[in-house]
């Protein structure tokens, strides 16, 4: 059952100001260091690295994948991804940059232990067209591919929340993301997103800030609205009865998006909610776990 929401609501802007003279105080002056979450991560988590006291533009890996820096309050940060398929063992963080002078190179190093995700395998009996489907949509499948590509397309820039993620909605999870299906007996697909049980009709909100990209009815995914919250990161609303917002539209935590359905290839009513960092489909149950507004450890007094 996913968390209750917090019955205490700070306004946007109030949450912003907070945030940014929280970080500002935290960073000002600080010695060059980074920061990672989740500090144990599994295949298929988001992963948030912020990095300060460094002039410009860093660049950096994780597990072999590029970083992609956004500028954050006092520093740098990057939202990635961990690819499903990585082995589980240890994944090596390297950031490269300039000291504050801009000119003495600066290296900076991590790991993060990446665990088993024991992703369950689930047998599922369904009717031959939620399998294959038909000739006839091959056409509208492709449009679907080129508008989810259009939508994705956008600019990394800065994040455009003042807090942290919550959920969509409140009620039971019914697939949660990573699990492998089996559809008639044979191995399908995995599920890059997170079922959330919901009567039809029932109401939708945006997990956070951002700007609305896509509404869409998709062959698959039915009716369908996706969110930019800047940092290359988006969130996905599938399946739904109606949609209630505008592409271009720019939109607050909490705002109506549509409402609960069974539009598009379900075999009945839910919100599937995804989650795309950096290109890459991730947990959305993690993404709610990071702290995008976390201070870094307080700088040493300089000895005497």
């Amino acid at each position: 059952m996913p968390p209750p929401s917090p019955a205490r609501r700070w306004s946007p802007a109030l949450s912003l100001l907070l945030a940014l003279l929280s970080l500002g105080a935290g960073r000002a002056g600080a010695e060059p260091g980074l920061s990672i979450q989740p500090g144990t991560a599994k295949p298929g988590d988001p992963v948030l690295i912020t990095v300060w006291g460094l002039n410009g533009t860093p660049t950096g890996t994780l597990a072999g994948r590029a970083l992609r820096f956004y500028e954050a309050s006092g520093g740098w940060q990057a939202l990635s991804g961990l690819p499903v398929e990585l082995a589980p063992g240890t994944a090596a963080l390297q950031v490269l940059g300039f000291g504050p002078s801009g000119k003495e190179p600066v290296e900076l190093t991590g790991t993060l232990d990446v665990v088993d995700p024991a992703y369950p395998d689930r047998q599922l009996r369904v009717a031959g067209k939620y399998v294959q489907p038909p000739a006839s949509v091959k056409t509208r499948m492709a449009e679907d591919r080129a508008a989810f590509a259009t939508a994705f397309a956008q600019p990394l820039g800065p994040l455009l929340i003042s807090q942290n993620f919550v959920w969509p909605r409140q009620d039971r999870i019914t697939a949660p993301y990573g699990d492998k299906r089996s559809f008639n007996g044979k191995l399908q697909s995995q599920h890059f997103g997170t079922d959330i049980d919901g009567d039809p009709g029932t109401p939708v909100q945006a997990a956070n800030d951002g700007v609305v990209v896509m509404t869409r009815d998709n062959y698959s995914a039915g009716n369908t609205v996706i969110v930019h919250h800047g940092g290359g990161l988006f969130t996905t609303y599938f399946h739904l009865s109606r949609i209630d917002v505008k592409v271009g539209a720019k939109v607050r935590q909490g705002e109506l998006l549509g409402k609960v359905g069974k539009t598009g290839r379900v075999t009945g009513p839910h919100l599937h909610w995804g989650v795309k960092a950096d290109e890459l489909w991730v947990d959305g149950e993690t993404l709610l776990k990071l702290n995008f507004f976390a201070a870094p450890p307080p700088r040493s007094p300089a000895a005497p």
